[in-house]
Formats: structure tokens, sequence, C-alpha cells
């Protein structure tokens, strides 16, 4: 089995300590379950220390596709073919579940780019 090393604060890990014991627990014991939780593909999501930035542009992608599409729905069409094409190149959207949306076809031309 391996070992892990990760830095933590003296106070984390006191609390961490106090709650593994109190489950009659060692603290690798304690924490052993919620690093399996984190490190199986399609299990719960990990929170990470991104997930707020994350919440925020996708506040701000609300709004301006809500503004967008008052303006006029092309907009968002146009939008969202020029992101699809962005997470594309950069190896960020899985091409099966791109086809298998019907996505492409619907914002994309012959070529696979945006109009």
């Amino acid at each position: 089995m391996r070992t892990l090393s990760i830095r933590i604060n003296d106070a984390l890990h006191r609390r961490l300590r106090l709650r593994a014991y109190g489950a009659n627990l060692s603290v690798s014991e304690f924490l052993r379950p919620l690093i399996e939780d984190a490190a199986v593909p399609g299990g719960r999501y990990a929170y990470t220390g991104q997930d707020e930035l994350l919440g925020v542009a996708l506040q701000t992608y609300a709004l301006l596709a809500e503004m967008a599409a008052q303006q006029s729905g092309g907009i968002v069409e146009r939008a969202l073919a020029a992101s699809r094409a962005m997470l594309r190149e950069r190896g960020l959207l899985d091409p099966e579940e791109e086809a298998a949306s019907g996505m492409r076809p619907t914002f994309l031309g012959k070529e696979g780019r945006a109009p």
C-alpha cells in the first residue's frame, strides 16, 4: 500500500484527529473512504478550490446568454458554436459526446466550423 503525504494546518489536523477519534478510527482509516470517493471515475463530484470560480463563470454565462437571447437567438447559436470550437481545439470536448448530443450538426457548418 502506498503512503500519501499532504500538508495541512494544525487546526485542520486537530479537527480531523478528533473526528477520527470519535469514530474509533485512525486518521488514515477516517480519510481513506473520502480519498477513494474522489478517485472513482463517474463517482460523486469532488469539490476543489476552483468551484467558486466555476460558479461565477456559470452565473456570468447564464446572464450573458439570457441577454443575448433577448437580442437575437442567432447570437446565442454563434456563441455556442465558437465556444464548442475552442473547447474542441483544446481537447476539452469529447468528440463522441459531441456527436451524440446532436449539437455539432445544428451549430456548425460542413467543415465543422462556425458559420
